[in-house]
């Protein structure tokens, strides 16, 4: 103020409330609703840019002898037209009458045809509407349902019991075709069997010396057959605890085991990439189904062809000719070792699980069907399934995640609690199976303990709705 009076220029006081009404002024001026809109369009200015643009990029063209436009068509009409067809509004609509030599016609609205209605009976007409309206193109393609398969309801699951007892991880597990007792494998080198109902344990069979990582129990003998890490593969009477017979011949470790549902020869993987096959009665090696280039970890069989399923850690999977040796198919869907599969016990499909997803095929040819929708993002080391359809999978990281076998929703997701002095690191499921009625789930895990589950009974659709969103693309592989 000083400075100002120096200088000779009077300095008006300004009170309190002058100066906050000024301030005001401008906060609103800035800050008005209609600062940030745009001045109306000016006609004159847009003809002179549409000229602009007309002369920069159609000039070459836009002006046609009188020959060559008489020539361009049966259609074309007996005086030259040098009409640009462009798209645009009704303004310009009379500009085609007027017969100039610049006009702009405007172009019909080109809008997208709906697909064709793939129902019966279906009436697929669209009435559209005059070209100066916008319409989105989902405004007007009819709505499809969507072709993946609605997931029927199931009740979710729960843990009920807890069973310790082995000194070491939980590595295979097999049911008794009775539903009476279970057997389970472990990385202490025994063999437990449990009481079902119960719980408790009846027998202990010893005999390996490295863990046991497979584990089968005969429909028509009273024989259970195991296999381990020792590369022995042995035959176990169970009517007198002991082992009568042991098929050498792996050499390396075994990691999977199964028998022919109809005919009496086992089938057993390993290290050595190799799945090779059996007779039970005499101990004699049949054949070896050569052709993967890595571990063979997971192996099922069935009545007809093909009558073996192999999947390796060369995440192939390979189905086999068995009276030829030969591999019928080979399934190259998978980007990461196939540790487990599973097959349903009436439908003619199987699933594989990987550590990138878990993918469903039928038989006897191999077609791969669909994914399951979302990813475990683990390792997983099992799975079984039941005759209601449901599926369960085991991954590294203790997730046991249940799916709806018909459209691969994941309907519930479980983690494994470690028994007390277990490490956090050791919450990981090494092996599945449901018992034969289907209504009990058995996990073997790798805190040395085996976990029980069945239904929730108290559950209903109302209390655990259904939460599903089908998928937009259906994936082809």
């Amino acid at each position: 103020m000083s400075t100002a009076a120096a200088d000779g220029f009077p300095v008006e006081p300004q009170s309190l409330k002058k100066l906050s009404l000024k301030s005001l002024k401008r906060s609103l001026d800035l800050f008005a609703p209609a600062h940030s809109l745009l001045f109306a369009p000016d006609a004159e200015s847009k003809r002179i840019r549409t000229g602009c643009k007309v002369r920069a990029e159609y000039g070459a063209v836009k002006d046609l002898p009188a020959e060559q436009g008489r020539g361009q068509g049966k259609g074309a009409s007996a005086a030259p037209s040098t009409a640009l067809a462009l798209p645009g509004t009704q303004d310009t609509k009379g500009a085609q009458r007027e017969g100039t030599s610049s006009a702009i016609v405007p172009a019909p609205l080109m809008l997208p045809k709906a697909p064709e209605s793939t129902i019966p009976g279906k009436n697929t007409t669209l009435s559209i509407p005059g070209s100066s309206d916008r319409f989105s193109t989902s405004a007007l393609m009819e709505r499809i349902p969507s072709r993946w398969p609605r997931p029927a309801w199931h009740a979710p699951w729960k843990n009920y019991r807890v069973i310790s007892g082995h000194l070491g991880w939980v590595r295979s597990i097999a049911f008794d075709p009775g539903n009476e007792w279970f057997c389970t494998g472990s990385a202490d080198r025994t063999i437990k069997i449990w009481d079902l109902a119960s719980g408790t344990l009846k027998l202990t069979l010893t005999g390996h010396i490295e863990q046991i990582r497979g584990l089968a129990v005969s429909q028509r003998h009273t024989y259970l057959f195991s296999a381990g890490d020792d590369k022995q593969v042995k035959c176990w009477d169970l009517e007198q605890n002991k082992v009568i017979r042991s098929y050498h011949g792996h050499l390396s470790g075994v990691y999977c085991l199964a028998l022919h549902p109809t005919i009496d020869i086992l089938l057993t993987g390993g290290r050595d990439s190799v799945c090779r096959v059996w007779d039970i009665r005499t101990k004699a090696h049949v054949s070896a189904l050569t052709g993967h280039d890595n571990t063979v970890c997971s192996v099922f069989a069935r009545p007809t062809d093909p009558q073996v399923v192999t999947g390796s850690h060369d995440t192939t999977i390979k189905l086999w000719d068995l009276v030829a040796g030969r591999t019928m198919c080979t399934l190259t869907h998978h980007k990461k070792s196939v540790r487990a599969m599973a097959m349903h016990p009436k439908e003619k499909s199987f699933a594989s699980a990987s550590a990138d997803n878990i993918k469903k095929f039928s038989l006897p040819k191999g077609e791969f069907l669909h994914n399951m929708l979302p990813q475990q993002k683990t390792i997983i080391n099992s799975m079984a399934v039941n005759e209601d359809g449901v599926m369960a999978t085991g991954g590294d990281n203790g997730s046991l995640w249940f799916w709806d076998w018909k459209s691969g929703h994941n309907f519930q997701q479980e983690q494994t609690i470690v028994q007390p002095g277990s490490l956090e690191s050791e919450a990981c499921i090494y092996a599945l199976s449901y018992d034969v009625s289907g209504s009990r789930l058995v996990s073997c895990e790798a805190d040395k303990t085996i976990k029980m589950w069945k239904e929730d009974l108290t559950a209903t659709p109302e209390t655990h709705p259904i939460n599903f969103k089908p998928p937009k693309d259906i994936r082809r592989y």
